[in-house]
């Protein structure tokens, strides 16, 4: 084990290759202009300034060989997993489904709902398709994840109050010792985020640790 310094208090940092990064939903959907998060009103480069942190954890990972998953927030083309009350939500410019400038919006496959190119996932790396917020729920993430028997997660991604945070939560309750990297995740609205990141951290760690990147690597190291 490394100690790692966090909040609320030190995380134990298992170095036998049982903690996994998981890298929620960086996208072009979410990321770029023309995707799902600007047609929602929001300002894309704030997500984008945390690619560059997540590339160091991935690469750190990387060189380990230790586990790393990547998530897509989509849905297959027919909308059969797209329940009508997540489609019909909201009054967006583009709702889930529709043709817009990178490709059908949210739908597994389509140019948007790639990863965007500065943290592509190598061919032998796990990227799961994800039909809710949570990376949990109709997914294969909790089998893959016993399979290589991590018992640690450190989480990345978009956005911090929605995704990360209930795909964290959602650990939590399998078990899991999770960790949020504070600039590896990114929100369009900075107040979320760092709401977010006292719920986590709050009454002893109730949902997990934070730290930063810079506090990751050097346990690592």
């Amino acid at each position: 084990m490394a100690t790692l310094a966090a909040q609320p208090y030190d995380y134990s940092l298992p170095t036998d290759g049982s903690a996994a990064l998981i890298i929620i939903d960086m996208q072009r959907d979410f990321l770029e202009p023309g995707g799902f998060g600007e047609a929602l009103g929001n300002d894309v480069t704030r997500l984008q300034a945390i690619v560059p942190t997540i590339q160091k954890l991935q690469q750190a990972f990387r060189d380990r060989g230790w586990l790393i998953v990547q998530t897509v927030e989509g849905h297959q083309s027919d909308l059969s997993d797209c329940p009508p009350s997540k489609r019909e939500r909201g009054q967006s410019s583009l709702k889930i489904g529709d043709p817009g400038p990178m490709g059908r919006i949210l739908v597994l496959g389509e140019p948007g709902n790639g990863i965007v190119p500065a943290l592509a996932p190598k061919p032998d790396e796990i990227v799961i398709g994800k039909p809710g917020k949570g990376a949990f729920y109709a997914t294969p993430l909790q089998d893959i994840l016993q399979a290589h028997g991590i018992t640690h997660l450190i989480f990345t991604g978009v956005t911090t109050e929605v995704c990360v945070q209930t795909t964290m939560r959602e650990a939590n309750d399998r078990g899991y010792e999770c960790l949020l990297v504070e600039d590896g995740t990114d929100s369009y609205f900075p107040a979320f985020k760092a709401s977010t990141l006292e719920m986590v951290r709050a009454q002893g760690g109730i949902v997990g640790w934070t730290a930063t990147a810079e506090q990751v690597l050097a346990a690592i190291s």
